[in-house]
């Protein structure tokens, strides 16, 4: 499970760290004003829904439903069942994004209603529409990723995604070089998602598109019905993160350039999200199926536990991190071009409250699994939607005293009542199950993680100064983020959590990935 998880750690860090590039290349094209706020209004909706089926939404109900056709008919059914399922989205996607395309300037004005009467809200309606062709591809990429997880096979299914910023990358590579007006710009680089999203489709149509899925069709039978409803709300619950993110966008967008803070903000905070909590929901849910399935209660108890001590060590000292580097992080990153110093400060105050929510994410992304394993996508469901009203009204309040961090601070609030919703549900219907090992470690990892935040915080003071040169800067940040790295795993060896040799047994005995 540890080799698996890092498999798709490391495909997700790849592709953050390109998303970095591409948002740094975006801030200095299109700054933070208000054509910046129209795109990055545009790209989140896209972003959501791209989020939404992509990063572990439709892998938490088809990965169960393949494995149980799979055990009763055989390999012949399951893929049968695959087509079905790949020709039924694939449609409804194509019907969905027509659709979308035709109400787009009122979803445009419910997802930002602070562009009401500006010229913003008709550049972010373009934008979007430009974006959607993206949509009528994401359905088969996904589908395709989540049957290849089924059968373990997660190195394709990890670094697929690099096309997507890789193709962004180019193109606006060659804007900065041309220098065109921002709101030109803005719809050559919405309408290459539509490009970027081909390119992944078509590495998976050419490398196993033809052996996972056939026949390919379109059903809606009961079966397919069924399937459906249950692939429905266990995609909106793994989506919660974004959803937070466009709650906070809705308050936000009657301020100028709160919508671009806060995108910026939560660009980082994904990082860390996306190489642990895409990871969890990927990995533990074909582990936790197959425990459950085979009523294997000690295999239960060990992929939970390990999941949560991989949760906590590696989001706990990130969340600390973010917060004490959070000015020099931004700086590095975003402040070229248009984007100024002014918007630094502004996002990286927004990005220490924000990062409040990154340990209550990548619990939900620990926690859902089970109920996702027991075919129970509602509970984690209820435990957004819930989320995310929270959210919306403490935002509305905290906006007109705080803004930005206000905001900021709300979407860590619905994140942490996502946590511990399921935390109650699941020790109420189930009981989630922990080990020996787990209750010892966890207490020492989290004293480890402290130890090493206050380390960099007192680093920062002496090292971290605005002034340097910005090469300088860049050197000295990274040395501090590779120092604590450092101080953190030896904090852990001393504390007897883990050692080297604990890490290159987990590794060298580990279940080797077919697709490799």
């Amino acid at each position: 499970m540890i080799r698996s998880f890092l498999t798709v750690s490391s495909g997700t860090l790849a592709s953050r760290l390109l998303g970095f590039a591409r948002d740094s290349v975006l801030a200095a094209l299109l700054g933070a004003g208000a054509v910046a706020d129209a795109f990055l209004a545009a790209f989140q909706l896209v972003n959501v829904v791209r989020r939404l089926l992509t990063e572990g939404g439709l892998n938490a109900a088809l990965v169960p439903a393949w494995l149980r056709v799979r055990e009763s008919g055989g390999a012949v059914a399951a893929a049968a069942f695959a087509g079905r399922v790949l020709g039924s989205i694939a449609i409804i996607l194509i019907v969905a994004t027509a659709l979308l395309a035709l109400v787009m300037p009122l979803a445009m004005a419910v997802l930002a209603p602070g562009f009401a009467g500006r010229e913003t809200l008709q550049l972010a309606t373009d934008n979007a529409r430009l974006m959607l062709p993206y949509l009528a591809f994401a359905g088969p990429v996904t589908v395709m990723m989540a049957l290849l997880n089924a059968r373990g096979r997660f190195a394709l299914t990890a670094f697929s995604p690099l096309l997507f910023n890789i193709a962004l990358i180019a193109v606006m590579a060659v804007l900065l070089a041309a220098r065109p007006d921002a709101a030109r710009a803005a719809q050559i680089i919405a309408a290459t998602v539509g490009v970027a999203g081909l390119l992944q489709l078509s590495v998976l149509v050419l490398r196993r598109g033809a052996a996972i899925a056939t026949p390919l069709r379109i059903s809606f039978d009961k079966e397919m019905r069924g399937f459906l409803a249950k692939a429905a709300p266990g995609m909106m619950a793994s989506s919660a993160p974004q959803l937070l993110m466009v709650a906070g966008a809705i308050i936000a967008s009657s301020s100028p350039s709160a919508v671009s803070w806060l995108y910026f903000a939560g660009r980082l905070v994904e990082l860390p999200l996306g190489i642990v909590g895409v990871a969890m929901g990927t990995v533990l849910i074909p582990e936790l199926t197959r425990a459950v399935r085979g009523n294997d209660h000690a295999a239960v108890a060990h992929a939970e536990s390990r999941g949560l001590e991989l949760a906590v060590g590696l989001a706990l000292p990130a969340t600390l991190g973010l917060i004490v580097l959070s000015e020099p992080i931004v700086r590095l990153l975003f402040e070229h071009g248009a984007f100024t110093a002014d918007d630094t400060k502004a996002t990286a105050h927004a990005l220490m409250w924000l990062t409040l929510a990154l340990p209550a994410h990548v619990l939900v992304k620990a926690l859902s699994p089970a109920f996702f394993a027991r075919e129970d996508t509602m509970t984690p469901l209820v435990a957004a939607l819930l989320g995310v009203v929270l959210a919306v009204g403490a935002a509305f309040l905290l906006s007109h005293w705080y803004g930005t961090e206000g905001i900021a601070a709300a979407i860590a609030l619905g994140a942490w009542s996502m946590a511990f919703s399921l935390i109650r549900r699941g020790a109420k219907t189930f009981g989630f199950s922990i080990d020996a090992d787990a209750r010892r470690r966890l207490p020492r990892i989290v004293l480890a993680a402290l130890a090493m935040g206050a380390l960099l915080w007192l680093a920062t003071q002496s090292l971290l100064t605005p002034g340097a040169h910005g090469l300088v800067q860049a050197v000295l940040l990274l040395a501090v983020i590779a120092a604590g790295i450092a101080i953190y795993g030896l904090f852990l060896t001393l504390f007897g959590v883990a050692g080297w040799r604990d890490a290159a047994n987990a590794l060298s005995h580990g279940r080797s990935d077919p697709s490799s």
